[in-house]
């Protein structure tokens, strides 16, 4: 197989979600109702902007709105969560985004547990987390929901699968396990979860047929860890220096794709693999709060 052939384009699997979600968006409006999400942005970190300001850009690309709120850095958390209260009822906003990381001086807990969990469209609430891992879920972290679109849309066997995720974040490694753990479509599979602690995490790599990466360390997934023929998700998204680029530096994941492309019978680049999923899948989950206000 070609190389090419050989990549999980998220590019491609987000512009067919947002196509099919047109007729949803289109029928919203009919009823007057406008998806509308608040991204709250406590501080000045430059990539949580950028990030942020992706988001909106994204959002009214295809129909929808986003208003970003802005505290400073010494805001206090007493009034973030007021703010949040405030959204909360108010029947326009369908979905509310707090900005990670948070001032150390914020419990993140807490404002994340204050957002209703009708309009917790990031899936971080415990009400979600539970849903998810009883089988029942509502709204789904958007990274691994993505992933799962993913494999989806290029019909990606899991069932009886082994899979190995290194990394266990309650934003990709946890609700990552549960939905490849469940009996779902894209489930089934027999899961493994590895991170800091684990010994001899070469051998939990080389037997399993499916890797999820999601730790944040460039380059770290190589040849000599994977069996010929697996299939390989990376979530990495790590900024190294690169005198050739003009900003000094690119993006690259968590797999030295170079190294097992040859190996693997897919794999996700950085960029243009998961990251694209990850705010498809955030527009998703505002579209299906905002319907559900006429179910």
């Amino acid at each position: 197989m070609k190389q090419e052939n050989k990549l999980l384009l998220g590019k491609e699997v987000s512009s067919n979600l947002i196509q099919e979600l047109s007729s949803t968006i289109s029928d919203l409006k009919k009823a007057g109702i406008i998806p509308k999400l608040a991204a709250i942005l406590i501080g000045e970190n430059p990539a949580s902007q950028i990030y942020v300001n992706s988001k909106a850009k994204f959002f009214a690309r295809n129909g929808c709105d986003s208003e970003t709120f802005k505290f400073e850095l010494n805001a206090s958390q007493s009034d973030v969560l007021a703010f949040i209260d405030r959204l909360n009822k108010d029947d326009s906003i369908h979905g509310i985004l707090v900005q990670l990381p948070l001032p150390k001086h914020f419990d993140d807990e807490k404002v994340l547990n204050a957002i209703y969990t009708t309009k917790d469209v990031d899936g971080f609430h415990p009400y979600n987390v539970g849903r998810l891992f009883s089988g029942d879920p509502d709204f789904i972290p958007c990274t691994p929901h993505g992933i799962i679109k993913i494999l989806d849309y290029y019909n990606i066997e899991t069932s009886g699968k082994d899979c190995v995720i290194i990394g266990r974040s309650n934003i990709v490694g946890k609700p990552m396990f549960a939905l490849l753990a469940q009996k779902f479509e894209r489930g089934n599979s027999t899961v493994t979860m590895c991170h800091s602690r684990t010994k001899n995490l070469d051998f939990y790599t080389r037997n399993a047929d499916i890797v999820v990466s999601a730790i944040g360390v460039p380059g770290f997934l190589k040849k000599d860890m994977i069996k010929e023929g697996a299939i390989i998700i990376d979530v990495g998204i790590n900024r190294v220096d690169d005198s050739s680029s003009k900003k000094g530096y690119k993006i690259v994941g968590d797999v030295d794709l170079d190294s097992v492309i040859d190996k693997v019978s897919y794999a996700t680049p950085v960029p243009g693999g998961v990251g694209p999923m990850t705010i498809a899948m955030l527009l998703y989950n505002t579209v299906m709060s905002a319907k559900s206000q006429i179910d």
